[in-house]
């Protein structure tokens, strides 16, 4: 393969981890506000307990 093939796949490569490496760093930098949390937790807990409503009505 040409020099110029290997600097390609070089190139490449690099680019694959590097973006790697910043999806990792950036994955847990998402801040949730209290208030967003309580909706979502709230919500949470109502399909929670229509699930488990369903469940016991299919016995």
């Amino acid at each position: 393969m040409p020099l110029i093939g290997w600097v390609f796949v070089i190139v490449a490569l690099a680019l694959v981890v590097g973006s790697l490496f910043v999806l990792r760093d950036s994955a847990n930098s998402m801040k949730i506000s209290d208030e967003k949390m309580k909706k979502i937790q709230k919500r949470k807990a109502e399909v929670e307990a229509e699930e488990s409503a369903e469940d016991r009505e299919q016995w």
